[in-house]
């Protein structure tokens, strides 16, 4: 009515006022934040630097190791050795190093989707707290998947693996830490693929149809990684391809989730204009 009061205008976004430099403020406030994140985790891993090391580093090396069970592999001792002078130093520190990212990984994961999400979505602390655990939640399965599946086989290919009997395997503790880590970390990154599907359809660059489209060139894709992380073995490349491919058939359902998301925003923006 004419008499009626104007409306109040909501207030501006926080983000819609900071200037280039504020955005570079926070940015390096979150990554302190999410740093002080792994370095409790480093503070948690020294504390149980026992266990860490010889159950869950050198537990692969065994032959009892229990996942061997599981797996029903045919597994030997490995023999690790330090062939300088400060391997076991770099191998200590170094695994606690590891496990402070895998501990500190969900703080560190919600300080920088707080610092993006803004961007493309003003959503309040419990839906980035959800993108959190969507995101940490795959990357503690693809670390989880890593340790349990694809170290026990790539460990004892490369361990039985010999091209004469006069030359014995003997493994270098760093070489060992640095293969052991990479196998388990680049899992982790892998499981991304699903959220990195549901962001980029929320964003409008992919749809459910692309991904299908290109199904049968995933699957190759998939076999080709397994092939870079993986021995020269069909079992493990197999049990490696297997969880990508089944991932990426994930990755179309959550793509179809991401863009009915993003129609519910557009929908409601230019209901709300």
């Amino acid at each position: 009515m004419k008499g009626d009061p104007p409306k109040a205008e909501p207030p501006p976004h926080p983000t819609d006022q900071m200037s280039f430099l504020d955005h570079l403020e926070e940015l390096r406030w979150r990554i302190i934040k999410g740093s002080i994140g792994i370095v409790i985790g480093i503070g948690i891993a020294f504390i149980f630097s026992d266990f860490l090391i010889n159950t869950v580093l050198l537990g692969p090396t065994k032959a009892d190791f229990v996942v061997y069970q599981w797996l029903g592999i045919d597994a030997i001792d490995l023999t690790l050795q330090s062939r300088k002078l400060p391997g076991q130093f770099f191998a200590y520190w170094g695994t606690l190093f590891v496990m402070g990212i895998i501990i500190g990984a969900p703080l560190f994961i919600y300080q920088l989707w707080g610092f993006v999400e803004p961007a493309f979505d003003k959503a309040g602390k419990w839906r980035t707290r959800g993108n959190t655990l969507f995101i940490t939640f795959f990357f503690l399965l693809g670390v989880c998947f890593g340790y349990f599946v694809l170290v026990p086989f790539a460990l004892q290919f490369f361990s039985q693996f010999q091209i004469s009997d006069v030359i014995r395997n003997d493994f270098d503790i760093n070489a060992y830490f640095s293969s052991v880590s990479m196998w388990i970390l680049s899992c982790g990154v892998i499981f991304q693929l699903p959220v990195v599907s549901y962001f980029l359809s929320k964003f409008g660059l992919i749809t459910p149809d692309f991904l299908k489209k290109y199904r049968r060139h995933s699957l190759v894709g998939c076999f080709v990684i397994s092939a870079v992380l993986t021995p020269p073995d069909p079992v493990s490349q197999i049990l490696v391809a297997v969880p990508l491919i089944l991932l990426y058939q994930l990755s179309i359902f959550v793509s179809k989730l991401g863009v009915r998301s993003r129609e519910k925003s557009l929908k409601k923006a230019f209901g709300d204009a």
